[in-house]
């Protein structure tokens, strides 16, 4: 993160760190460079070091500076997907033979990625309870390179002591990736709880509009930032200028659409906990929650994601998905629309048979920024 915003508050840097204004036109919005490749001053004369837009674009720069700003890191690297990132981070740091500890509750497609591609070339993994330490803790072996946690934890809304862990990893001499993409950064800073690398799906509560894919990865080590940005070049799933400008303007409003996700994630929770039919709820900001007070330490707010169950069974759990109608049925989460899925069939049916098998009997709301009244009369219907 730049001097110049280090003593800014989270909302002024969201709309102001990376966003320089046009020094030809002085437009307060970075323009879109919709350009391949640049014109050199003589042969290896870069303007602004710019020569081939896989290497670096100017619109892109700018999410990666703002990027790094946000989570307080040296380094902010945009690329095509939330997958994109993981698999760079992945090829990265890790070679055949190397061993990494992943959570037991955890987003479809990073099971999918560590299970189904980076096993296949020689890299193995353990899965963890990571909300306790000590199963952290036995899961490392002498081949361990990384531990991977998410929190909260998707679908499960399980919380990780972020300093806890990264204390672990620090007597271990392995590394800690923290999955941000349900707190944003806006609610909790990984890095600085001793965390080194911060991944984001961008697609998510970034961009907040469900109109863009992308990812991201922030370090706080300079000398890995580089190591990354050399691997991210070679192989080339990076963040285009459109989709780079699409996610720098969503985080101008991420601070203020967080507040409002949060607060009627808690309005749902509170009426979700008192109906008949649902079970259980799964939101850490319940005290009941076993991860509620570390939540409370390391998070601003618990969040808009929330999770439940259903008297029913699986077949009560899909009639409520489907029943509903201001809440979308459909995957991804963090837009200003309201979402429901079933993840045993929808976003987590990759993991079905394995250790990180969700309940069957289970429901995902993305909570959205809609009249909260409207979104509780939905539920109640949609739960019958």
């Amino acid at each position: 993160m730049s001097d110049q915003h280090s003593h800014q508050s989270f909302e002024t840097r969201a709309i102001h760190a990376g966003n320089t204004a046009d020094p030809l036109t002085g437009a307060v919005v970075p323009p879109i460079y919709q350009v391949s490749t640049y014109k050199q001053d003589g042969v290896g004369g870069l303007r602004g070091g710019y020569e081939y837009s896989r290497s670096a674009n100017p619109t892109r720069t700018a999410l990666e500076e703002n990027l790094a700003a946000l989570e307080g890191g040296r380094r902010g690297l945009a690329f095509a997907s939330g997958l994109a990132a993981e698999d760079c981070l992945l090829r990265t740091l890790l070679v055949p033979g190397d061993h990494v500890v992943i959570p037991n509750d955890a987003y479809g497609g990073t099971f999918r990625l560590f299970a189904k591609v980076v096993q296949r070339w020689g890299v193995d993994f353990s899965v963890a309870n990571t909300s306790d330490v000590e199963s952290v803790r036995g899961a490392i072996n002498d081949r361990t390179k990384l531990i991977w946690v998410e929190t909260p934890s998707n679908p499960l809304l399980g919380i990780t002591d972020i300093e806890a862990v990264a204390g672990v990893a620090r007597q271990a001499g392995v590394k800690l990736v923290v999955d941000n993409t349900f707190a944003s950064p806006y609610l909790q800073q990984p890095l600085s709880l001793g965390a080194d690398v911060v991944v984001h799906s961008l697609t998510k509560y970034m961009g907040g509009h469900s109109d863009v894919v992308g990812g991201a990865l922030v370090t706080a080590d300079a000398e890995l930032g580089e190591e990354l940005a050399y691997h991210q070049n070679a192989m080339g799933a990076v963040a285009g200028p459109f989709d780079s400008w699409i996610v720098l303007r969503g985080i101008k409003t991420l601070a203020v659409r967080m507040d409002r996700h949060s607060e009627n994630a808690g309005k749902v929770v509170e009426m979700l906990t008192q109906h008949p039919k649902v079970t259980q709820v799964l939101y850490p900001g319940l005290p009941e929650h076993p991860g509620h007070e570390v939540a409370a330490k390391q998070m601003r707010a618990f969040g808009g994601m929330v999770s439940f169950r259903v008297e029913g069974g699986e077949q009560a759990a899909v009639e409520v998905c489907n029943r509903a109608k201001l809440f979308t049925l459909g995957e991804s989460l963090g837009g200003v629309e309201s979402l429901i899925e079933h993840p045993g069939r929808m976003t987590h049916a990759s993991v079905a048979g394995s250790a990180l098998e969700v309940p069957a009997d289970l429901v995902r709301l993305s909570v959205g920024i809609e009249n909260v009244d409207d979104l509780l009369a939905d539920l109640r219907e949609a739960l019958g």
